[in-house]
């Protein structure tokens, strides 16, 4: 089996592994704000394909992304071309239920724009969720590779360019050390920094903690 079907089958398909985790997350979330459908959501750093395929679907959706917003967007969302950690003065006055964001703290650039995107997460709603890999996990999940976070850089940056399971796959130095820097995985100490007045749940997958999830229900 080639790598680009192994990823498909480990991470991309629908019937993927990570698939079948982000579903469980999915009916978390759920259970943890059950009044969900009939939220207006803000989604920090996510994309729409997330609501289309979760088990659940907000009454309103309000995405925030770096990127070009999709050309067709359904009637239940609204996709604004936005930094989240510099959100602009009409999103910052909106009114939502909850905030919501997943696996984007570890890739907004740095302690303090980590900071900046928490402060967001904390004061645009009284309630949200945002998780976040675990640091500690024994597989980097980007590139689903055992223990590739805790090498120096220019080892990830060499390990990027030539592990064939890789996100987006890249040859070139320049892009693979771009994605690594942008990729900087959190730890409970940090999580707990971030949102200290949250509670933290905590993803595990065969006993150990996948991924740690701040979480404020009112």
């Amino acid at each position: 089996m080639g790598p680009n079907r192994l990823r498909y089958r480990l991470v991309d398909s629908d019937q993927s592994w990570s698939a079948r985790r982000r579903r469980h997350r999915s009916d978390w979330l759920a259970r943890t704000f059950p009044d969900i459908c009939d939220m207006h959501v803000v989604d920090l750093g996510g994309r729409l394909g997330t609501w289309h395929r979760s088990t659940v679907r907000p009454a309103r959706v309000t995405v925030v992304n770096l990127e070009q917003p999709p050309a067709v967007v359904p009637e239940w969302a609204h996709v604004e071309q936005a930094d989240a950690c510099d959100l602009p003065p009409h999103l910052t006055k909106g009114s939502y239920d909850l905030v919501f964001s997943n696996s984007v703290l570890e890739h907004v650039g740095g302690h303090e724009r980590r900071i900046r995107f928490a402060a967001a997460a904390r004061s645009l709603a009284d309630r949200h969720w945002v998780q976040t890999p675990y640091r500690y996990f024994p597989i980097e999940p980007h590139w689903i590779a055992p223990g590739m976070q805790f090498l120096p850089v220019r080892l990830r940056t060499a390990f990027a360019r030539r592990w064939p399971l890789g996100h987006k796959p890249t040859r070139s130095h320049d892009a693979a050390i771009h994605q690594v820097l942008w990729t900087e995985l959190l730890d409970r100490s940090q999580m707990r920094h971030y949102f200290p007045d949250s509670t933290m749940l905590v993803e595990r997958v065969f006993g150990l903690p996948k991924s740690l999830i701040a979480v404020r229900t009112g």
